[in-house]
């Protein structure tokens, strides 16, 4: 009996998504059996493209479910229908990122010691219950949603949900704000900055995913709809680039950060030329105009802005992360000290293939959740259903 078409395809998806899959896992043991010489990473850039990959897809998983939270707290009836594919993605986004993490930091067995031991001082430790934590109660506000005998307690679920999503971003962008060990982070400001980038990278990710899956299922987005999610995108594009501004501001305004910040923004090389060209540019220039111009206001315009916020992003994440690790760490400022080990040297960084493999596997894996929960469940948003 022949296959329909609609099943054959669900089928080639799953194998793609496992197949992007199982080229990351190959990576990562490609690298924890020869070791980090095949990687680009040094004694000083030890966070690498891995972990812009992973920090992307844990900041949009919690961006993703802002989504969720303006239909179910705040009462939007245009939302609601949004809810459980928000849902879905912030679960399957939190899971890709998480797999990267592990697999990028080596020893991914050791896992189950940072479960079952916890050091309260470490931020990592933090955030190991704050991402568990996000799981379950994303899955219980899934269950609030599909169970019309739960569906009383959906509000509270995401109250919950807005509730923890707002400290797992505050961890994730602690983890680089008490890092004292380099001067480019530090910053009280990179908890908030983290919180407002999630809301555009998730929301860009958002639109994406819902723009695929109704051309998959020949659906039309009302145009009403869509200005209304292309307005917010802008909004928090706009809020974003504030903010940026203002932390690289603040930065500035400390004599001892001066080097650095004109390092990243003018005599970096590649970070200044990502900054301005694929940040501010690409990543927040271009979206806003797509977005607010009457001369663009399609449904075209509107996924290819989030195309580029998303691009921007992964611009930005490269020279928060790279750059400031390249950056060398001023010890004793105003003072000059030398040793035959790299003094004042930044540090070059060349991502490998496997790097890059790992990255593009978590997103592989986050596609490969996502295909099939939309298969078992009605995850599909359904204006009409709302309206009636």
């Amino acid at each position: 009996m022949k296959m329909p078409t609609e099943t054959r395809n669900f089928w080639l998806l799953v194998a793609l998504g496992g197949l992007v899959t199982a080229i990351g896992l190959g990576a990562a043991h490609f690298m924890e059996i020869h070791g980090h010489i095949v990687t680009g990473m040094t004694n000083q850039v030890v966070w690498g493209l891995p972990h812009v990959f992973a920090i992307f897809m844990v900041v949009a998983a919690s961006g993703v479910l802002n989504v969720a939270s303006i239909g179910s707290v705040f009462g939007q009836p245009v939302y609601k229908p949004r809810a459980p594919l928000s849902g879905l993605l912030c679960v399957a986004l939190l899971a890709g990122g998480l797999m990267v993490l592990m697999l990028d930091l080596g020893r991914p067995e050791r896992l189950v010691v940072a479960a079952t031991h916890y050091n309260f001082k470490s931020v990592f430790a933090w955030n190991v219950i704050l991402y568990s934590g996000m799981v379950a109660i994303v899955a219980v506000y899934l269950w609030t949603m599909f169970e019309r005998r739960m569906n009383k307690y959906s509000k509270a679920a995401g109250l919950a949900a807005l509730v923890w999503r707002f400290v797992l971003t505050t961890g994730t962008g602690s983890i680089f704000g008490f890092l004292v060990a380099r001067q480019a982070y530090q910053s009280a400001l990179l908890a908030p900055l983290f919180i407002v980038l999630s809301f555009g990278w998730g929301l860009a990710v958002f639109l994406v995913v819902q723009a695929v899956m109704y051309g998959w299922n020949d659906l039309q987005l009302e145009d009403q709809i869509r200005r209304r999610l292309a307005r917010l995108l802008g909004i928090f594009v706009a809020a974003s680039l504030y903010l940026v501004a203002v932390y690289h501001l603040t930065n500035l305004y400390f004599a001892r950060q001066g080097a650095f910040e004109a390092f990243i923004l003018r005599d970096g090389g590649i970070y200044p030329l990502l900054f301005w060209g694929g940040y501010v540019l690409v990543g927040s220039v271009l979206p806003l105009l797509l977005l607010f111009h009457p001369k663009f206001s399609d449904t075209r315009s509107t996924l290819v802005a989030a195309a580029l916020v998303i691009a921007g992003a992964f611009a930005w994440l490269f020279v928060f992360i790279i750059g400031g690790q390249a950056f060398p760490l001023e010890i004793f400022p105003g003072h000059v000290v030398s040793s035959t080990f790299a003094d004042g040297a930044i540090e070059h960084y060349t991502p490998s293939l496997p790097e890059f493999l790992l990255g593009v596997g978590g997103l592989g894996a986050a596609f490969l959740m996502t295909i099939i929960g939309v298969r078992v469940l009605d995850f599909l948003p359904r204006d009409e259903a709302a309206k009636a």
